[in-house]
């Protein structure tokens, strides 16, 4: 069965599959309206890896540079771009263990940056991480592919996913072509270049929600649902229906309405993201729980299980994901978490933390950790910068998870979801234009 042959397959066996759901499921759930809770310890968490990323993106166009060091007029204009609150200048003069400040060959009252040796040798060992876990990110990659329309997504979308999906900087240029028989660079009806699926892999079609309810872990913080082997079984016999990880701000789960609302919801039937949607009535409730499927895979596709709003946004069309769908992220809160911190809108996948820490980390981001280890003492012994740079050369081999907990109470204030579609009026909210 050619490619072609297979999606017109996958679509009729859809359509006969849920034919009956189309007619039962229309809008008859009464959604409950629910305030913000702000949570500070993922706050923390988004506003400490802004940094890192920053940090990291600065690291990786040195090492593009082909002369191996950025002048201070070249970063001028790269604030917004790496999603800083300061400019870059004050920025990249916070860590000397680094990046080494001197000046311009030719022109002394220009200032240059260049990697110190620690940020070599901690480029290399991320070099060693993308070779070791080639295939984990290629998955990844293909699942995000695979949940378009077209099976096809363009390169200026997936770049601004990159640092989230853990793709190399060069993907684009080198990643992918060690994977010929999967990816190939096309040109889209838009005239954007874009990465196209080639091969479809039955095997990565299965959603991290079906892994997890087939492993029987426990999702559910607030007892709304229940998730274990039997009902895995029972789903997969056409018996049940998967249900979402809950985990509500406190007083929430303990609302009857909102119990009442999400055993209603997590009734309706299952639609992997991986399964055509283009039968499904747009206005339907069963629509609505498959664009909470879609969004819940693709976050917990991200190694940090979050991402900017925006960027979501920028993958709405390929996804078939109905305007204004971000109002998803505040109708479930028990799902997913929407911050407001540096300046932009970043939505958490809930269940992607457990005590203020990322649960089961990738090796990715134990690497970053110890990125952010250097960085940070770096800025505390910023005086002495480069003085301590020998010895973090036995430190960065010690160093374990350094993005530390925040404070993990939750507050409410009186905001409604609607902020997020209107602008926000937080102290520390800005436009979300990033």
């Amino acid at each position: 069965m050619n490619f072609g042959t297979k999606q017109i397959f996958s679509v009729l066996t859809y359509q006969l599959k849920h034919y009956t759901h189309l007619l039962q499921h229309h809008r008859t759930i009464v959604k409950v309206r629910l305030k913000w809770v702000k949570n500070r310890g993922l706050d923390h968490i988004i506003d400490v890896q802004t940094d890192l990323k920053a940090a990291c993106l600065l690291k990786d166009a040195i090492i593009r540079s082909p002369t191996g060091y950025l002048t201070s007029k070249s970063l001028s204009d790269s604030q917004k771009l790496l999603g800083l609150t300061v400019p870059t200048l004050r920025f990249i003069r916070r860590f000397p263990t680094l990046f080494e400040e001197f000046p311009h060959p030719k022109y002394p009252s220009l200032p240059c940056f260049k990697l110190t040796h620690i940020a070599k040798v901690l480029h290399d060992q991320e070099l060693k991480v993308f070779d070791d876990y080639q295939s984990d990110l290629m998955e990844r990659l293909s699942k995000v592919l695979m949940m378009t329309k077209n099976r096809m997504v363009t390169l200026q979308a997936l770049h601004s996913l990159k640092w989230d999906l853990g793709l190399p900087d060069d993907f684009d240029r080198k990643f992918i072509k060690k994977f010929p028989d999967d990816f190939m660079v096309v040109r889209g009806t838009n005239g954007l270049p874009c990465l196209k699926l080639v091969k479809w892999r039955e095997e990565f079609a299965i959603s991290e929600l079906q892994k997890m309810n087939e492993k029987g872990e426990s999702v559910d913080d607030n007892n709304i649902g229940s998730s274990n082997t039997s009902v895995y079984r029972q789903f997969r016999s056409g018996k049940s229906a998967l249900v979402f990880p809950m985990s509500f701000p406190r007083g929430y789960g303990a609302q009857n309405k909102v119990k009442a609302w999400m055993e209603e919801f997590q009734k309706l039937p299952y639609i992997s993201p991986y399964e055509d949607s283009r039968g499904i009535d747009p206005n339907s409730d069963l629509m609505e729980k498959r664009v909470v499927g879609v969004l819940h895979e693709i976050l917990s596709l991200t190694l940090y299980k979050k991402t900017k709003r925006n960027y979501l946004r920028s993958l709405r069309e390929e996804m078939n994901l109905p305007h204004r769908f971000t109002r998803i992220f505040t109708r479930y809160p028990g799902i997913f978490y929407l911050s407001l911190k540096c300046k932009t809108t970043t939505v958490a996948l809930r269940e992607g933390y457990r005590r203020g820490r990322l649960a089961n980390p990738h090796p990715l981001t134990r690497h970053r950790d110890k990125f952010h280890h250097v960085m940070r003492t770096g800025l505390i012994y910023r005086s002495k910068g480069v003085d301590i740079l020998p010895q973090l050369d036995n430190l960065i081999d010690d160093a374990g998870e350094d993005i530390g907990e925040g404070d993990t109470d939750e507050e409410e204030i009186g905001t409604s979801d609607e902020c997020y579609e209107d602008g926000s009026s937080e102290d520390d909210c800005g436009s979300d234009e990033d």
